[in-house]
């Protein structure tokens, strides 16, 4: 096994501060690479030491892999951890860290990259029998997207092959859509990710989001931890994630993850990842989207019915510690995570960073936030907008929404606007309460986000 004594946190916000907590229960050293807009945050002051990586932008400091190596090194840290995002899923930041006698904590370069590539992936979907929608292989030009679709069968959905967050994605309803959509989808892809490579899917209106968390020991052997639900997102931007999904019987639970844990043993995983599905609620058919190899933001609900920490999993499955056995899995409760982002809902969810004046949470049986806010605390602009993570666990479905409303009701943000309003609509919301959203379904509904205050 290998020895983890001191880590380097590669990332910043909430997740830094999860890792560091996760580290301080293992008794093991932490420091944290901060950029310049940084230095005073709650994870600087939490973990044992703080490195400056570079300025506030984050090509020049959280994406620069050689600072952070060399920062890693310097500090004689063992390891590192990616969190989620920037770096979280680039194969040669894996390999940099591993050719310097660092442990990455995560999966393989070539498990990145096997699932880092939507096409790739797929095809390995396909050949271990994981359903997926019907597709198409690279799109090279406008023509071949047309005749593509048009075999295809409409709507369908124009996906960067290395994309994610919803960046490089297009739906198309008509013929007459395709080559405006084609064009931005590439151009789009291209400046995120530097890689315009797209490929077609059918895309299945209304539907239902999906995923199963899993473990894997690298060697060729998984475990799942249940599934979690995603279908209230905008723009493919998840907002709430519940846990289990209130639409999985004990049937397709079962189908899903068996279908997650054949995937994630077939290219070794090693660590916590995700399979994402999309659902057809009325026939009962899921369908691979793609799998994320790293820890998620909502993986908190996942922690809170099952009560295992999956930081510290991945920490210890990257010394080589035995694998959880799935007999140790049990699923108690409901969960429901609200992500509180510095965004103001009636204004389009525009961000709006700024200084927090006030920052009181929520406390309780049953609630938890993950959080690297506190009052004074400014919101930088050269970052996502999330704030917080408000997590509350019920009985049932019906007791975690109650729960939420209640710690919805007594966090108070001052000073920058939040989602808060938009939760508070939400948990209110019949449509939500009685399980009938899908993954347009805030989308569809502009103009009620757009009255709230």
């Amino acid at each position: 096994m290998k020895e983890i004594t001191r880590l380097f946190v590669a990332n910043r916000g909430e997740i830094a501060v999860r890792v560091i907590d996760a580290c301080e229960r293992l008794g093991i050293e932490t420091v944290i690479g901060v950029s310049e807009a940084d230095r005073g945050t709650l994870g600087a002051r939490r973990a044992d030491r703080a490195f400056c990586i570079g300025p506030g932008p984050a090509a020049r400091s959280y994406l620069d892999a050689d600072a952070i190596v060399m920062a890693a090194l310097g500090t004689g840290c063992d390891a590192v951890h990616p969190g989620y995002g920037f770096l979280a899923e680039r194969a040669d930041f894996q390999r940099l860290c591993t050719e310097n006698g660092l442990v990455f904590v995560g999966p393989s370069a070539d498990a990145i990259d096997a699932m880092g590539n939507k096409l790739r992936s797929r095809a390995l979907a396909e050949e271990v029998g994981v359903p997926t929608l019907p597709g198409s292989i690279r799109i090279a030009s406008v023509g071949h997207a047309t005749e593509t679709a048009l075999a295809i069968g409409f709507p369908v959905l124009i996906k960067a092959s290395a994309g994610g967050g919803g960046r490089g994605m297009r739906i198309v309803r008509d013929a007459a859509e395709i080559a405006a959509a084609y064009e931005s989808a590439t151009t789009e892809a291209e400046k995120a990710f530097g890689d315009g490579t797209v490929y077609l899917e059918r895309f299945l209106d209304p539907a239902r989001h999906v995923e199963v968390q899993v473990l894997g020991d690298g060697a060729g052997r998984a475990i799942h931890l249940g599934e979690r639900e995603c279908s209230v997102q905008r723009r493919h931007q998840k907002l709430v994630e519940e846990a289990p999904s209130p639409m999985v019987d004990a049937d397709l639970r079962e189908r899903l993850t068996t279908t997650a844990v054949r995937l994630a043993e077939r290219v070794d995983y090693l660590g916590a990842g995700t399979v994402e599905f999309i659902l057809d609620e009325h026939s009962r058919e899921f369908y691979f989207l793609e799998m994320n190899t790293r820890i998620q933001v909502e993986h908190p609900v996942t922690e809170m019915i099952t009560e295992v920490d999956l930081v510290a999993e991945q920490i210890r499955l990257a010394t080589g510690a035995p694998l959880l056995s799935q007999d140790e899995i049990t699923l108690t409760g409901h969960a429901i995570e609200c992500r509180i982002n510095a965004e103001d809902p009636a204004k389009g969810f525009q961000p709006r960073p700024g200084r927090i004046e006030t920052w009181r949470e929520p406390v309780g049986d049953g609630i938890r936030v993950d959080t690297h806010c506190f009052s004074g605390y400014t919101v930088p602009p050269f970052y996502d907008s999330l704030l917080a993570k408000l997590v509350v666990r019920g009985a049932d479905r019906d007791e975690a929404i109650e729960r939420m409303r209640l710690a919805l009701d007594e966090l108070v943000v001052d000073g920058v606007h939040t989602t808060v309003p938009f939760h508070r609509a939400l948990v209110d919301d019949e449509t939500f309460r009685s399980r009938g959203v899908h993954t347009r379904w805030v989308d569809e509904r502009a103009d009620t986000w757009s009255a709230l205050v």
